[in-house]
This record gives structure tokens, C-alpha cells and sequence, in this order.
């Protein structure tokens, strides 16, 4: 009963510290500097997670270290307090819209929301593991529990970009190229995914030692069969992040752009929280701060492929951190 309480409060007691903080945005007071030294210690973990990159740079002019790779990419980065309200209004100058837009009906908008509800049905009424085990019952064959993860990642794939492809080619004027799939705007800022990977990598080591995280991860229970099946596991796990960063970050924030600008970020929070619902208590809450940040950075660098990285970067960490309180492999399914 203790962790209920102790949960519930305490995601009001954020939510009131949120709606303060709008009230008060503009008045400095007793909030502000509680908030303002909150903040430093995420400041603080942002440097500390350059800290390995300036490390390197400096170890190579020490006489015969010379040879270190040198991390080209080291700069002088914004703080993360740079990547949120000044972002947002910078993505509002930048979105070109019709003067007379603002308050406007919108077909597209319509459109987009619908699809994201169609795609989102689709896949938890059809493309979950009770509608594969009924239209291809147990076999005894040794990989009918891997196919039904490939059934799984499969309408993940349909659902978070084919169905989105097909809406596309439908709407006037719109090309899957706009959707956020460039790479050069990732290449320009791979530091600062790399940095969000560290940051977010840290709090995953430590959930590791949990017995939620164990108890849910690797969703495949016997990736520690054969190096077979944790290769296929993986290679299907990485392209349903793929799909679900084009869907959520691609699809729906270009799509909602031109009527809402950076609101299309809180906008797609919404279903992208839901959709982890079933996982750990703190990894959904978690993903709410992420679809905050991977969000304005795929508006922003207009790419996508950050969030692509850092996703299944952590999703394979994740596994490979819960596979230690496996059986090594060859042994007994885990847990």
C-alpha cells in the first residue's frame, strides 16, 4: 500500500509543480529557486555526460597518446535548459503556415489523429500474440514462439509506417522525404544524442537490479536459447523502434506542424505514453520526459535517426542487462 501512495503522490505533487511553474513563469519567487536548483542537477548530469569526450580530447596531447581518435564533434553544446521552451518557439518561427491558419479547421489534423487511432487499434486487436496463437496454434515446431514476435514486429512495421505511407500518398502536397527522415540532421548533432544516451543509460543500469525490470525484460523469455534466436529477437526488436520513431516523431509531429507548431510535440505525448503501458511504472513515466526531448530534437534537426539510435541503443542494453540473471546461453528458458 506504501509504494501506491507514495506513487500517486508524487506524481501530483509534479503535476502541481508544473502548473505552478506556468503561472509563475514570469514572476521569479521561493518556486523558482527550488525549480532552479532541481534543474542544476540535471545540468550537471547533461556536463557529466560530456565529460568522457573532453577527457579524450585532452589525453591526446599528452606526449604518446597521441593516437586517441579525436572526437571532431566536441563543442561547446546548449544546456537542457536550451532544449525545451526555446526550442519550441524557435520551432514556431520556423513552421511556415497560412496567415489565416491560427484557429482554423483542419482536415489534415483530423486525418492524422485518426490514422494514429486506426494504426494504434490495429495493432492491439490484431497484431499482439493471443490473435497469432489463434490463427497458428502451438506446432511443437522450436521457433513458433520466435515467429510470433515476428508476427508482432510485423504489424508494428505495417501499423507505424506502412499505414502512415499509404495516408501520405493520399494527402495533397505531402512527401514521406518532409517526415523527418533526413540524416543530416543527425550527423550535425550526434554529440547530443550520444550525451542523451548516456544520461538515459545510467538510470537503466541501476533499474537493471530490479525485480520489475528482470520480470519483464527480455520480452522474448528465451533469447538465451541460442545465439539464433537473440540475434533474430534483436534484429526484429530494432525495427519496430525504427518504425515507431517514424511513426511518433516522423508521422504525426510533421503532420500536425502547420496547425499546431511545437504543440504537436504534447499532442503525440499522449499516445506515446499509452502505448508503454504494461511496462515498469517508472520506464512509462520515463517516457514521457523522453517523448518531451526526442521530440523537440526531431522537429528541431528535422531527423529522426537520433531517437532511432538512442532507442534501440537502450532497448539492447536493456536486454543484455536483464540476460544476466539468465541462464547463459544454450540454458533454460529465463526466469
Amino acid at each position: 500500500m506504501v509504494p501506491v501512495v507514495a506513487s500517486t503522490l508524487g506524481v501530483l505533487a509534479v503535476l502541481l509543480v508544473v502548473a505552478q511553474l506556468t503561472r509563475e513563469a514570469d514572476r521569479p519567487g521561493w518556486l523558482g529557486a527550488i525549480l532552479g536548483r532541481l534543474w542544476s542537477i540535471v545540468e550537471l548530469a547533461w556536463w557529466l555526460s560530456g565529460l568522457p569526450w573532453w577527457l579524450v580530447d585532452r589525453a591526446r596531447r599528452l606526449p604518446g597518446l597521441g593516437w586517441l581518435p579525436a572526437p571532431r564533434w566536441i563543442r561547446r553544446l546548449p544546456g537542457p535548459g536550451q532544449l525545451t521552451l526555446g526550442q519550441w518557439r524557435a520551432i514556431d518561427d520556423e513552421t511556415v503556415r497560412a496567415p489565416d491558419a491560427g484557429g482554423r479547421t483542419s482536415l489534415q489534423v483530423l486525418v492524422v489523429l485518426v490514422t494514429i487511432a486506426a494504426a494504434l487499434t490495429l495493432q492491439e486487436y490484431l497484431g499482439g500474440h493471443d490473435t497469432y496463437e489463434r490463427l497458428f496454434p502451438p506446432d511443437g515446431g522450436r521457433y513458433w514462439e520466435l515467429r510470433g514476435y515476428a508476427w508482432w514486429a510485423g504489424w508494428r512495421v505495417f501499423g507505424y509506417v506502412g499505414i502512415p505511407m499509404i495516408v501520405l500518398a493520399c494527402l495533397p502536397g505531402e512527401r514521406i522525404r518532409d517526415y523527418h527522415v533526413s540524416l543530416r540532421g543527425f550527423v550535425r548533432h550526434l554529440e547530443i544524442y550520444l550525451r542523451l544516451f548516456l544520461m538515459i543509460l545510467l538510470p537503466v543500469i541501476e533499474a537493471s537490479n530490479t525485480a520489475a525490470f528482470r520480470q519483464t525484460y527480455p520480452f522474448y523469455r528465451i533469447a538465451n536459447r541460442s545465439h539464433v534466436d537473440l540475434v533474430i529477437w534483436e534484429l526484429l526488436y530494432a525495427a519496430q523502434f525504427l518504425s515507431l520513431e517514424f511513426f511518433f516523431r516522423g508521422f504525426v509531429l510533421q503532420g500536425l506542424r502547420r496547425a499546431l507548431g511545437a504543440n504537436a510535440i504534447f499532442v503525440m505525448l499522449v499516445p506515446y505514453c499509452m502505448i508503454h503501458f504494461g511496462k515498469p511504472l517508472p520506464e512509462t513515466f520515463g517516457a514521457i520526459g523522453a517523448g518531451v526531448i526526442l521530440g523537440t530534437l526531431a522537429m528541431r534537426t528535422r531527423s529522426i535517426w537520433g531517437g532511432v539510435v538512442i532507442h534501440i541503443g537502450v532497448a539492447t542494453a536493456m536486454d543484455v542487462l536483464a540476460l544476466r540473471g539468465c541462464p547463459p546461453l544454450g540454458g533454460p528458458p529465463c526466469h
